[in-house]
């Protein structure tokens, strides 16, 4: 008999779901009735307390197109996991005493670049362990996308569409924030998708006075409204030149009169050239909803390498997706490492040859 581990950790997202029926349907195409699926609830979290349920054929039926997850997940800081919970818990240990107990074969972790990290910590620490990547922002190392991002992009791209109307009939200005505090890569490709005259990502540290330039230049083309598709990580130039403690402070400052620079930047669009200019955040409605068609054939396709790896006994790993080939990326290369917008990436010159504004120059 196979034992499997399956969590869902970190934020969730619309493919979750999808992925960890990709897992289970090749395993039980493989072996048939000699495997078994045990779901740990809410992530880690299950793991450390031995949370657990066992999973049957059935509890993968129609979640293919189901958002969220049906095992729950939690955030469980990687910086954290050394540390002993609030009962003096030894958290590494009690997941490897969980691991061993339940005799598992493999434990298939998905998730970001946090879950990552303590799933290539338990890899080190002996257990045999196959990471799925998973996250919106898109800023996992190792692979060209992740599951979920494409979702998410349809569902920022329908919020800027349907600010788009609005704010030509009022001829104003419009903020959309989305999400990506490290990396911009959801924020560029909803803002290209969505038809934004201006986006501004963390990568690209912007001067408000280009801001301010590039809408002026709209209203003197007899354009009275403009779209900007803001990443919440967006920062200006001075506020990339500032080591982390100060910038740190700085937001610290900046969140005693905003909830976010979103609104910063709003006033002062405002202040410069007398435009009424909203702010709208569709927040964690870009985590949410039915994964897309993409979604789903690429989740599908995930878990199915997934399984060939425990088959092949390659642990250590996580799925990946490069040159539209699955393929696999070691955990230890993944651990730590973020993959955010390259400033030469062609994308961005083809999106300045649009006429689109990145607040840089």
């Amino acid at each position: 008999m196979k034992r499997i581990g399956m969590l869902t950790s970190g934020g969730d997202c619309q493919a979750l779901n999808a992925t960890m029926r990709g897992i289970a349907k090749a395993l039980y195409n493989m072996y048939q009735d000699e495997v078994e699926i045990i779901g740990f609830i809410d992530g880690y979290k299950g793991l450390m307390y031995e949370d657990y349920v066992k999973l049957t054929p059935l509890d993968f039926a129609g979640i293919l197109t189901k958002g969220g997850t049906i095992l729950g997940t939690s955030r469980q800081p990687f910086k954290l996991m050394r540390e002993p919970d609030a009962n003096g818990l030894d958290k590494v240990e009690a997941m490897k005493t969980t691991y061993r107990r339940l005799r598992l074969d493999c434990l298939y972790v998905l998730g970001g670049n946090g879950s990552q990290k303590t799933a290539n910590l338990l890899s080190e620490e002996g257990l045999n362990v196959i990471g799925m990547p998973k996250t919106i922002d898109n800023d996992l190392w190792g692979t060209d996308t992740t599951f979920g991002y494409q979702s998410a992009i349809d569902v920022a791209t329908n919020a800027i569409d349907c600010i788009h109307t609005t704010a030509a009939s009022h001829n104003r200005c419009f903020i959309v924030e989305i999400m990506g505090h490290k990396a911009g890569w959801l924020t560029l490709n909803a803002g290209i998708a969505g038809g934004a005259d201006i986006i501004l990502i963390p990568e690209i540290p912007y001067d408000i006075e280009n801001v301010v330039k590039a809408v002026k230049k709209r209203n003197k083309r007899g354009r009275g409204f403009t779209i900007i598709a803001v990443a919440e990580g967006a920062m200006t130039k001075e506020d990339a030149g500032m080591k982390k403690k100060v910038y740190k402070k700085r937001l610290e400052e900046m969140h005693k009169l905003y909830p976010s620079i979103s609104y910063e930047i709003a006033d002062q669009i405002k202040a410069a050239t007398g435009l009424e200019c909203r702010v709208t955040v569709p927040g964690h409605m870009q985590r949410g909803g039915n994964p897309n068609a993409y979604d789903r054939v690429l989740s599908s396709r995930l878990g199915t390498y997934g399984a060939i790896l425990f088959s092949k006994g390659e642990f250590g790993q996580m799925v990946a997706i490069k040159d539209h080939k699955i393929t696999s990326t070691p955990l230890s290369e993944v651990a730590g490492k973020l993959k955010t917008v390259p400033l030469d990436n062609d994308i961005l010159l083809e999106a300045k040859m649009l006429g689109i504004s990145f607040g840089d120059e």
